[in-house]
C-alpha cells in the first residue's frame, strides 16, 4: 500500500509503502501526485520511505516505477529513498549518476534527515 505523507513543501512528492504495494497503488496515489508536482513547479522532489522491503513491489508496480522515472526524466530534481534494506539504500546512492539531478538512500531511522534533505532547494 502507498500514501501520501503529509507535511511536506507543495514540491515534495512524497509517500510511504507498507505490505504490498501494486500497480493500482502507482496509478491511484503515486502518478497523480508526480504529475501534479512536476506540472505545478517544473520540478520533482520526491521521497518514498520503505517500512516494507522491495519483495513487497508487485511487478507490475516496479515496472510502473520505471516508466514513471522515464516519463519524467528531465524533472527529477531529487530523490529520497528511505529504507532499511541496504541494497536499496546503495542504489538510491548510485542512481544519481543516471539522473540529472541528485539521489540517496538514508535508513529509517534517519527519517527526519530525509525529508530536510529532499526538501531542501
Amino acid at each position: 500500500m502507498l500514501q501520501k505523507l503529509q507535511g511536506m513543501p507543495p514540491y515534495v512528492a512524497a509517500f510511504k509503502a507498507t505490505g504490498e504495494v501494486s500497480k493500482d497503488d502507482y496509478n491511484s496515489v503515486l502518478v497523480p501526485e508526480v504529475e501534479r508536482v512536476d506540472k505545478e513547479h517544473g520540478h520533482i522532489h520526491f521521497m518514498m520511505v520503505m517500512e516494507n522491503s522491495g519483495k513487497d513491489f508487485t511487478l507490475g508496480a516496479w515496472l510502473k516505477d520505471a516508466a514513471e522515472g522515464m516519463k519524467h526524466y528531465r524533472g527529477w530534481k531529487k530523490v529520497a529513498i528511505v529504507t532499511d534494506e541496504k541494497g536499496l539504500e546503495k542504489f538510491s546512492n548510485i542512481f544519481s549518476s543516471v539522473i540529472p539531478g541528485s539521489s540517496k538512500g538514508f535508513p529509517l531511522a534517519e527519517l527526519e534527515q530525509a525529508k530536510q534533505w529532499v526538501a531542501a532547494e
